[in-house]
């Protein structure tokens, strides 16, 4: 029976680039790590074993290297556009390149002022500690004409201890979820936004690290001002939010799953549990809920994959 080669791509996975800019005695950290993947005139490499258009995943490293230091890393973005245009525009082989990135953050650690005095510096600008919150997310897509840049985050874990509600629901015969009036509403947040950029000649670039804070802005305060009936509600505000507000981004995808608090039954040992006076709760990290949503500008085409794992 005969076979055919369906889509397919390749690259070199998960480099871990990081670059230090030195600014005087301040330092700053671009802590990146970058997965290349190209697709084009590749069909002989599978069918043939011939090698003549296929660019090593070695050289594909190498590059990601070369340009942090030959064009540095103002932004992900940035870069990851850098790198997705040389791929395919030095290579007749490769039409399309795919770039997708994770930004890890650094904040500086203060010295003390008695510390300072045995470096011999006024104060310290080269010390720092991993942030613990988020990790920034950018994917570049280039086929030679046009650019698409998602831009997002994973492992945003936020908690509302209370204006969080739960009932009306369906109830059948398995049901035994009680409905809450006053519960805790928590997530891990993963999210992909898309820009309406595409690097048309004579186009605005966003500023993208502006863009990144702001629309993280948005998104968490809309998690503050929503008093939620349900995670889904709640999502949708914060998406809702994001669009409104930024009019460089058509798109946004939230995977957010429900980090259930449970309130624990103490009555076996005469005590009340109420949400009222200050509960104890028990944390369920599995099985849990797994909300999904897109929030969309209206008349703009819904381009994020819905399996955001598989982008």
């Amino acid at each position: 029976m005969p076979t055919i080669l369906g889509q397919n791509q390749y690259g070199k996975a998960e480099n871990r680039v990081v670059k230090i800019t030195r600014d005087g005695d301040t330092h700053h950290i671009k802590d990146l790590n970058v997965s290349v993947a190209l697709s084009g005139d590749l069909s002989d490499v599978h069918l043939t074993g011939s090698n003549a258009n296929c660019l090593p995943t070695d050289t594909t490293k190498n590059t990601c290297f070369a340009f942090a230091k030959e064009h540095g890393i103002e932004s992900a973005e940035q870069y990851g556009i850098e790198l997705a245009r040389h791929f395919v525009d030095s290579q007749p082989s490769i039409h399309r390149s795919r770039i997708r990135i994770e930004e890890y953050s650094w904040e500086r650690i203060a010295g003390s002022d008695a510390g300072s005095n045995f470096i011999g510096a006024d104060e310290v600008q080269h010390s720092f500690v991993r942030k613990g919150q988020e990790v920034r997310l950018v994917q570049v897509t280039y086929d030679g004409e046009k650019f698409e840049v998602l831009s997002g985050l994973k492992d945003l874990t936020v908690m509302n201890t209370t204006n969080s509600e739960f009932w009306g629901y369906i109830k059948d015969k398995y049901t035994t979820l009680q409905e809450d009036y006053d519960r805790i509403l928590a997530t891990s947040l993963s999210t992909w936004w898309r820009h309406n950029w595409t690097g048309t000649e004579g186009e605005r670039t966003p500023q993208w690290n502006k863009s990144y804070e702001q629309a993280k802005k948005h998104i968490l305060q809309a998690f503050v001002e929503t008093y939620s009936l349900s995670l889904q509600q709640t999502l949708f505000q914060m998406g809702s939010r994001v669009i409104n507000n930024r009019g460089e981004i058509d798109e946004i995808r939230f995977s957010a799953p429900n980090k259930h608090h449970f309130r624990q039954d103490l009555s076996a040992f005469g005590l009340e549990n109420d949400a009222k006076d200050g509960a104890v709760y028990w944390a369920a990290d599995r099985p849990y809920g797994l909300i999904e949503a897109t929030i969309l500008r209206d008349g703009a085409e819904q381009r994020i994959p819905t399996d955001m794992t598989n982008l």
